[in-house]
Protein backbone atom coordinates (compact mmCIF):
# COMPACT_ATOMS: atom_id res chain seq x y z
CA UNK A 1 0.00 0.00 0.00
CA UNK A 2 1.39 3.46 -1.34
CA UNK A 3 1.40 5.89 1.94
CA UNK A 4 2.95 9.28 2.79
CA UNK A 5 6.18 8.25 5.34
CA UNK A 6 6.91 10.81 8.36
CA UNK A 7 10.67 11.55 9.46
CA UNK A 8 10.41 8.39 12.02
CA UNK A 9 10.48 6.11 8.82
CA UNK A 10 13.57 7.83 7.31
CA UNK A 11 16.29 5.45 8.62
CA UNK A 12 14.16 2.84 6.46
CA UNK A 13 14.34 5.19 3.33
CA UNK A 14 17.57 5.55 3.61
CA UNK A 15 18.24 1.35 4.05
CA UNK A 16 16.16 0.80 0.74
CA UNK A 17 18.36 3.40 -1.10
CA UNK A 18 21.40 1.71 -0.02
CA UNK A 19 19.95 -1.67 -0.93
CA UNK A 20 19.23 -0.36 -4.11
CA UNK A 21 22.41 1.23 -4.95
CA UNK A 22 20.77 4.97 -4.62
CA UNK A 23 23.50 7.66 -4.10
CA UNK A 24 22.57 10.05 -1.52
CA UNK A 25 23.84 12.77 0.64
CA UNK A 26 24.52 11.80 3.71
CA UNK A 27 26.01 15.26 5.20
CA UNK A 28 24.51 17.56 2.60
CA UNK A 29 20.59 17.66 1.63
CA UNK A 30 20.01 14.00 2.83
CA UNK A 31 20.70 14.57 6.23
CA UNK A 32 17.94 13.44 8.63
CA UNK A 33 18.17 17.02 10.09
CA UNK A 34 17.47 18.75 7.12
CA UNK A 35 15.05 16.36 5.55
CA UNK A 36 13.16 16.99 8.90
CA UNK A 37 13.04 20.84 8.19
CA UNK A 38 12.01 20.37 4.49
CA UNK A 39 9.16 18.04 5.58
CA UNK A 40 8.01 20.34 8.01
CA UNK A 41 8.01 23.33 4.99
CA UNK A 42 5.39 20.93 2.87
CA UNK A 43 6.70 21.14 -0.49
CA UNK A 44 8.39 17.69 0.12
CA UNK A 45 6.76 14.26 0.34
CA UNK A 46 8.16 10.93 0.74
CA UNK A 47 5.89 8.27 -0.68
CA UNK A 48 6.47 4.21 0.41
CA UNK A 49 5.55 1.34 -0.98
CA UNK A 50 4.91 -0.59 2.57
CA UNK A 51 3.56 -4.25 3.05
CA UNK A 52 3.46 -5.60 6.48
CA UNK A 53 5.53 -2.85 7.68
CA UNK A 54 8.44 -3.27 5.43
CA UNK A 55 9.91 -0.48 3.14
CA UNK A 56 9.72 -1.93 -0.74
CA UNK A 57 9.96 1.05 -2.52
CA UNK A 58 10.70 4.79 -2.01
CA UNK A 59 10.19 7.95 -4.25
CA UNK A 60 10.79 11.30 -2.73
CA UNK A 61 8.45 14.06 -4.23
CA UNK A 62 9.25 17.92 -4.10
CA UNK A 63 7.52 21.29 -5.88
CA UNK A 64 8.21 24.53 -5.52
CA UNK A 65 4.32 25.75 -6.58
CA UNK A 66 4.74 25.70 -10.19
CA UNK A 67 6.93 22.78 -11.07
CA UNK A 68 6.95 19.44 -9.64
CA UNK A 69 10.05 16.75 -9.21
CA UNK A 70 10.21 13.14 -8.98
CA UNK A 71 13.48 12.21 -6.67
CA UNK A 72 15.33 9.33 -5.93
CA UNK A 73 12.54 6.36 -6.74
CA UNK A 74 13.77 3.35 -5.73
CA UNK A 75 12.65 0.01 -5.15
CA UNK A 76 14.50 -2.67 -3.05
CA UNK A 77 16.11 -5.32 -5.09
CA UNK A 78 14.07 -8.21 -3.95
CA UNK A 79 10.82 -6.51 -4.67
CA UNK A 80 11.24 -5.25 -9.15
CA UNK A 81 9.71 -6.05 -11.51
CA UNK A 82 6.23 -6.47 -9.53
CA UNK A 83 5.20 -2.52 -10.60
CA UNK A 84 6.22 -1.28 -7.68
CA UNK A 85 7.88 1.68 -9.65
CA UNK A 86 4.80 2.19 -11.38
CA UNK A 87 2.92 2.58 -8.52
CA UNK A 88 5.15 5.25 -6.95
CA UNK A 89 5.11 7.23 -10.12
CA UNK A 90 1.87 7.40 -10.51
CA UNK A 91 0.93 8.04 -6.88
CA UNK A 92 3.24 10.95 -6.96
CA UNK A 93 1.44 12.45 -9.60
CA UNK A 94 -1.59 12.04 -8.50
CA UNK A 95 0.13 13.94 -4.88
CA UNK A 96 1.39 16.89 -7.37
CA UNK A 97 -1.05 17.17 -9.88
CA UNK A 98 -4.33 16.47 -7.89
CA UNK A 99 -3.50 17.36 -4.51
CA UNK A 100 -1.22 20.36 -5.02
CA UNK A 101 -2.11 21.63 -8.19
CA UNK A 102 0.89 21.56 -10.15
CA UNK A 103 0.64 21.06 -14.05
CA UNK A 104 4.32 20.33 -14.93
CA UNK A 105 6.32 17.02 -13.17
CA UNK A 106 10.09 16.38 -14.14
CA UNK A 107 13.04 13.91 -13.53
CA UNK A 108 16.08 14.40 -13.71
CA UNK A 109 17.56 10.83 -14.81
CA UNK A 110 20.94 9.26 -15.17
CA UNK A 111 21.57 8.39 -19.18
CA UNK A 112 22.84 5.17 -18.19
CA UNK A 113 19.66 4.13 -15.74
CA UNK A 114 17.83 2.04 -18.51
CA UNK A 115 15.27 0.79 -16.23
CA UNK A 116 14.12 4.62 -14.94
CA UNK A 117 14.58 6.07 -18.68
CA UNK A 118 11.98 3.12 -19.77
CA UNK A 119 9.19 3.33 -16.73
CA UNK A 120 9.15 7.26 -17.19
CA UNK A 121 9.09 7.34 -21.72
CA UNK A 122 6.40 4.29 -20.90
CA UNK A 123 4.65 6.73 -18.02
CA UNK A 124 4.59 9.74 -20.96
CA UNK A 125 7.58 11.59 -19.92
CA UNK A 126 9.19 13.52 -22.78
CA UNK A 127 13.10 13.52 -23.31
CA UNK A 128 13.94 17.23 -23.81
CA UNK A 129 17.28 16.96 -26.18
CA UNK A 130 19.63 19.96 -25.72
CA UNK A 131 19.07 20.38 -22.04
CA UNK A 132 22.08 20.66 -19.84
CA UNK A 133 21.78 20.58 -15.99
CA UNK A 134 23.76 22.77 -14.05
CA UNK A 135 24.01 23.25 -10.26
CA UNK A 136 25.99 25.55 -8.41
CA UNK A 137 27.02 23.98 -4.77
CA UNK A 138 27.44 26.14 -1.18
CA UNK A 139 29.42 23.36 -0.27
CA UNK A 140 30.54 19.74 -2.12
CA UNK A 141 28.12 17.50 -0.41
CA UNK A 142 24.84 19.62 -0.12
Amino acid sequence: MIQELKIIEYPKVLALWKSADLEWRDEGRDHPDRIEVQLEKGNIFFLGEVWKDELLGVVLVTHDGRKGWINRLAVHPKHRHKGIAQKLLTAAEEKLFQTEGIEVVSALIFEDNKPSLALFEKAGYESWSGIRYYSKRKRPDA
